[in-house]
């Protein structure tokens, strides 16, 4: 396919949410991509005049690189649907399902996905009888948010309450999960098929949050990950199956944890997952010989033959 044929392409990036950091430094790493193929691509910073901007300069087709709120969500979707721009990204009501970690984990545990079980909370409930009643260790984490912000391993019902503000810092839902004690993969999906698995490796004691997927220097990403066949066929399976009952399209990542005793949980479903240097898309699929500027031409490429 000449490069030509994908017109102007506008990669969205930045954002209001508090990803926007990561999101500027993920587009910008697309966006470098685009201009070595030879795609007449350029960038948006995107803010509250985003639909006058889009309406005024009515790119061919946009490649959204957008974290969090109001970015990976469905709203930004939503509006190029409705300025008729397509974008290399899933659409917008599976973005708003998956998202919502809520809506997203009773989706999967209808179509036979494992998930853990889960309290939901709103921040201005009276939390004191579930704080009471609550078995420890858990995690709480805002229910619509990424990057590992605001979420909290909670030993004991002294410290649930202190963490249960910072998610609601957040945002007004919050998850109450089992903690589990085990090991975490990330399962990226290209085209409806599960990519190598990566596991990711904090140090004893620590959890993959914030500091240790973007800060620390102590995290290790194995790829592909150290599992049986058995297992990795099955994580796979559970991560395509993911991808398809959410509606998904082109590209993601599933996170999944293990447990002690072998049992897989899926975590989310990420649809705009990070394309940084040192992402786990792009390492996943570097693993299969596809590199990082033929991992973004396969993802435009996707959106322009449906």
């Amino acid at each position: 396919m000449n490069a030509k044929k994908f017109g102007r392409v506008a990669v969205l990036m930045g954002g209001t949410s508090s990803e926007r950091n990561i999101s500027l430094e993920s587009g910008q790493c697309v966006l470098d991509a685009l201009l070595r193929l030879g795609v007449d691509a350029y960038s948006i910073d995107v803010d509250e005049r985003v639909a006058e901007v889009l309406y005024k300069e009515k790119p061919d087709r946009a490649f959204i690189v957008l974290h969090g709120t109001n970015g990976e969500d469905g709203v930004v979707q939503s509006l190029l649907d409705c300025l008729q721009i397509p974008y290399a990204s899933t659409g917008a009501a599976a973005s708003l399902l998956t998202m919502n970690k809520v809506y997203c984990k009773s989706l999967l545990r209808a179509y036979g996905i494992p998930v853990q079980s889960d309290i939901y909370l709103h921040s201005d409930m009276d939390c004191s009888k579930i704080i009471d009643s609550c078995s420890y260790p858990l995690c709480v984490k805002p229910i619509d948010n990424g990057s590992s912000y605001g979420v909290s391993k909670v030993e004991d019902k002294f410290a649930l309450e202190d963490a249960i503000k910072l998610a609601g810092k957040f945002s007004s839902e919050i998850m109450l999960e089992p903690w589990v004690d085990g090991r975490e993969f990330a399962v990226p999906v290209l085209d409806g098929r599960a990519l190598p698995v990566v596991e990711i490796v904090t140090p004893e004691g620590e959890f993959y949050d914030y500091a240790a997927k973007y800060e620390k220097d102590t995290t290790q990403f194995l790829c592909p990950a150290p599992l049986n066949a058995v297992d990795t066929s099955l994580i796979q399976g559970l991560a395509e199956k993911a991808f398809s009952v959410t509606g998904c399209r082109y590209w993601a990542r599933v996170d999944f944890l293990q447990d002690k005793s072998g049992n897989f949980y899926c975590l989310e479903v990420n649809t705009i997952p990070g394309m940084t240097s040192h992402s786990l898309v792009p390492m996943s699929a570097k693993e299969i010989g596809c590199s990082f500027d033929q991992l973004v031409w396969k993802i435009l490429a996707l959106s322009y033959e449906e």
